[in-house]
């Protein structure tokens, strides 16, 4: 297993990890936990370290699903959660907690579900407009000192609040959506901030929630209870604009005999060292072979190919989130 940093002074993790959202939440309520559990098996098995959770993922089940699945099997893991996003009973709606009090609170939480002493990455989910970033993170280094959380990073924060918080306390990672379909942190100035201040850049989404898997064939496949049949990615009319661009994708992986999702990981990795990529699953089968994209070499014409499918005004259609959900980001 290769290894990436986890900011200037962190350890170093898998440079692949693992996002567990999928295993409780969001695609779909008929999710095999026996499955769920040997996929984190058989992750630790292939060598990844980094395990990424939240409280709101469930809320609460999937940190409660990592702490049985990985109970006696602490060494050597670098367990994240997060902390910030409250859910209400409407499954579109969201709240977000960045208060000093609400940090104390969540911690205790998190780390009794997780069964553990301590939290290796701790991150503020999303930024509170109603408290200052230097409150939140100030009561997150109260954390750090008291041994309950070794780093705390932030989460898609703009490139002003990351350097904002950073002077509070150094951040080990940010964490934003990035793949070949989401680009912001190209322009508004996150990814340069990062390697600037030496801060590891965590990439959820790196698949664009498996639409880059070029598995999906029709805007009906999925669930009902499946939170992407309202993504305006996946509505109709854009998902076939959208899957015409992944079937070039598809095209150029199986030229190298590669999988589409091996070809779209292999692009995050090449984007620089400070990247690491938690593409999340819930089978064995899909983390072995996104695991093995850590070994896709791919040249300045091949990345270039790339780039010219989804760059460029409308390239990619619809936003990244509903409305409501797209208020919640900073910046």
């Amino acid at each position: 297993m290769k290894t990436r940093q986890l900011g200037h002074h962190g350890p170093r993790v898998s440079s692949i990890g693992l996002g567990c959202m999928g295993m409780s939440d969001f695609y779909t309520t008929g999710v095999d936990g026996r499955e769920a559990v040997a996929t984190l098996h058989r992750a630790l098995e292939l060598g990844v370290t980094l395990f990424d959770t939240a409280d709101m993922y469930g809320p609460h089940t999937n940190e409660e699903l990592l702490g049985r699945a990985l109970r006696g099997k602490r060494d050597g893991i670098y367990l994240a959660s997060k902390f910030g996003l409250v859910r209400s009973s409407d499954p579109h709606a969201r709240g977000v907690n960045g208060r000093p009090e609400y940090v104390r609170q969540a911690i205790d939480g998190s780390l009794k579900r997780l069964e553990t002493d301590y939290l290796d990455l701790y991150y503020q989910h999303r930024i509170d407009p109603e408290v200052p970033v230097e409150e939140t993170i100030g009561a997150m280094a109260e954390l750090v000192k008291a041994g309950k959380v070794r780093h705390i990073g932030i989460s898609e924060a703009s490139a002003q609040t990351i350097q904002r918080a950073h002077a509070v306390h150094p951040l080990a990672a940010v964490q934003s959506e990035y793949s070949l379909w989401s680009r912001d942190p190209e322009h508004n100035g996150v990814l340069d901030t990062c390697r600037r201040l030496g801060i590891a850049f965590v990439a959820y989404s790196p698949l664009g929630r498996g639409f880059l898997t070029g598995a999906l064939k029709s805007a009906q496949d999925f669930a009902a209870d499946d939170y992407r049949r309202s993504n305006p990615r996946f509505e109709a009319d854009n998902f076939n604009r959208n899957l015409a661009l992944v079937e070039r994708v598809k095209a150029l992986a199986a030229a190298k005999g590669l999988s589409a999702s091996q070809l779209a990981l292999g692009w995050v990795l090449a984007q620089g060292e400070h990247i690491i990529p938690i593409p999340g699953t819930k089978q064995r089968h899909y983390l072995e072979s996104n695991v093995a994209a850590i070994g896709v070499e791919l040249s300045l014409g091949e990345l270039a190919q790339l780039d010219e499918i989804f760059i460029g005004e409308g390239a990619v259609a619809g936003d990244r989130y509903h409305a409501q959900t797209m208020s919640l980001l900073d910046g």
